[in-house]
């Protein structure tokens, strides 16, 4: 083993440092404005009766700029390089972070929550796809694992650095981690596979029509979506709403969505290690993702049919919840595994946004359900269809633990 034998590996080790510190960043924009929303809207002038009005005109600004991000960022990634989108997404969303801290008005609230779901929507996907294209074959999933598990306690400094500080100053801390990470820029370089295709002319790269055109791209494309609908149902309804299902159960106690939120990320990157693990271990991605949706079925049952629970026992079951979802490492490196050089990039970051947007069809149904069925019925209909699509789906994926990921998909 010669020097350039350890060069490589150091190379490999800050690529992997700035990929997870890249999504723990982006994970803390994402879950901070959930953190501080009332407090940042009250601090603007927003009137109670028009917060939560104004609230969701947010978010959904922030997931509409976080979907059409997704795609542009993937084509980008595949077109100009993974680097690039990877520092890019971090400079856009650092910068609209800062800006946040000066919105004094809604319209402008707005417009940097779209222009921040544009960035968010990048870092990811360009991260995993470095990362898997950088490592080993054999390894490679422990290489996402840390991304992942990193990554995802940024949600936990978000719901921290909320509660402590002023809104504007969450604000400014989450944009000045981001831009401190190009500080680490010099030492990353692009991954050789898509070097190889970088001046081949001949090669399509980034196109997104590809994966409608063939019928089997685009099983493969809808699955790896499909197979991580249930992270969404547990976050988007089931902690999102935990006041209300704390009322519905006779919680002894208020259930702080706040604190499930903190809790279930900490059971998420949890979750991820030990997915990650057990992949490399059992050399399978597509049973240990059967085996986590078993898991947040049985998760999911313990938490809709609990009684009089108190505030501790909301917390060990949202860490319950939390870990058997806590398999979005795998989720993410399959989409990668599954699609050619020339795609990868594209899929690899558009398939968690979408997922990401699925949000907004799951809390459409429970709230749809909701009035006939009562709140627990409701979130039981929807929790189980997602469930069944998502098992559905990963028996329908290829097995993908050390595939040559060398190979190109044709036009």
């Amino acid at each position: 083993m010669g020097p350039s034998f350890y060069y490589q590996n150091k190379n490999l080790v800050l690529l992997i440092i700035v990929a997870s510190l890249g999504y723990f960043v982006d994970i803390y924009d994402l879950v901070l404005f959930s953190v501080i929303r009332v407090a940042s809207l009250k601090g603007i002038g927003v009137a109670e009766a028009h917060m939560l009005d104004t609230g969701v005109t947010l978010i959904n600004a922030q997931m509409l700029g976080m979907l059409l991000g997704g795609i542009l960022w993937g084509i980008l990634g595949d077109k100009k390089g993974r680097l690039k989108v990877l520092f890019g997404s971090i400079i856009m969303y650092s910068l609209a972070n800062i800006a946040n801290g000066f919105v004094t008005n809604v319209p402008a609230y707005i417009t940097i929550r779209f222009i921040a779901g544009v960035g968010l929507a990048g870092e990811l996907g360009a991260g995993i796809t470095l990362v898997a294209e950088s490592m080993r074959k054999e390894i490679r999933g422990y290489g996402t694992m840390i991304v992942a598990a990193v990554g995802l306690l940024g949600a936990v400094a978000a719901g921290l650095v909320g509660d402590k500080f002023a809104w504007q100053t969450s604000y400014f801390i989450g944009g000045g981690l981001g831009l401190l990470l190009l500080l680490l820029r010099l030492g990353v370089f692009e991954s050789n596979l898509y070097q190889k295709t970088e001046n081949k002319t001949t090669v399509h790269k980034g196109d997104f029509m590809l994966l409608f055109k063939k019928f089997n791209l685009f099983k493969k494309y809808i699955n790896c979506i499909l197979i991580a609908l249930p992270v969404w149902f547990v976050v988007g309804v089931l902690i999102t709403f935990a006041p209300e299902f704390g009322k519905a159960m006779g919680a002894t106690q208020p259930l702080s969505a706040g604190k499930g939120v903190i809790f279930t990320y900490i059971g998420i990157s949890l979750g991820d290690i030990m997915a990650g693990v057990l992949s490399q271990l059992f050399k399978t991605r597509k049973k240990i993702i059967i085996l986590f949706l078993t898991a947040t079925l049985a998760s999911v049952l313990l938490f809709l049919f609990s009684s009089q629970i108190n505030e501790t026992q909301f917390l060990v079951i949202c860490v319950l919840l939390g870990f058997s979802t806590g398999f979005w490492v795998i989720f993410v490196t399959i989409a990668a595994e599954q699609f050619g050089t020339n795609i990868r990039a594209t899929v690899t970051t558009t398939v968690p946004n979408f997922v990401r947007g699925s949000v907004v069809l799951i809390t459409l149904s429970f709230q749809w359900l909701k009035q006939p069925l009562g709140i627990i019925n409701a979130a039981f209909a929807v929790g189980l269809t997602t469930l069944a699509i998502a098992f559905i789906a990963a028996y329908q994926l290829d097995e993908t633990f050390g595939k040559d990921l060398d190979y190109l998909e044709e036009n």
